[in-house]
């Protein structure tokens, strides 16, 4: 736990915090706050309650401003999972994502998200575009593996399977 509030705080490059990251800064969210990193975390309610300190209620009953707050409180864009995603820049901006679906509840549906922003990053968008850009694509995705699939039995390997997809469709309307 210890080790990755170290990392954090030395961290001298942009950083994407899923999961057992953030589930470990809860303890000491302190790194966070004081990283010189660009950093985005990408809690669901329950994560952004241990690291906050707000109820999961509150926080489902008013995100945006749940995950503006975080974003204010920790200088660092906020990707809230949720139907819709709520995402949430260190500069007060907010962004309410368009695309996606009740399938996508599912899981390692959050790792595709985590990799496609941080794969976004490392093909040089700024974290914050990184994160508004790869939840959107992260939804479409989702939503073209539903009209496949079906919500109710689609996995994180269908969402996957489907970016390329989504891409395209971006690139080409």
């Amino acid at each position: 736990m210890e080790l990755v509030g170290r990392v954090v705080g030395a961290a001298t490059i942009p950083l994407v915090i899923d999961a057992d990251g953030l589930n470990a800064l809860s303890k000491n969210p302190t790194p966070l706050k004081t990283t010189a990193s660009d950093v985005v975390i990408t809690p669901h309610p329950g994560e952004l309650s241990r690291l906050t300190g707000q109820t999961i209620a509150d926080i489902r009953r008013d995100p945006i401003r749940a995950a503006r707050e975080a974003a204010a409180e920790f200088g660092a864009t906020v990707v809230l999972k949720g139907a819709p995603a709520v995402i949430a820049t260190k500069a007060g901006r907010v962004f309410v994502n368009a695309t996606g679906n009740a399938g996508m509840a599912t899981g390692g549906s959050g790792d595709v998200l985590t990799g496609i922003i941080v794969g976004l990053i490392g093909q040089g968008l700024a974290p914050e575009a990184a994160a508004w850009s790869g939840v959107f694509l992260h939804g479409l995705a989702g939503d073209l593996a539903r009209d496949q699939k079906g919500e109710p039995g689609m996995i994180a390997g269908d969402i996957l399977a489907n970016v390329p997809e989504a891409l395209r469709k971006i690139r080409n309307p």
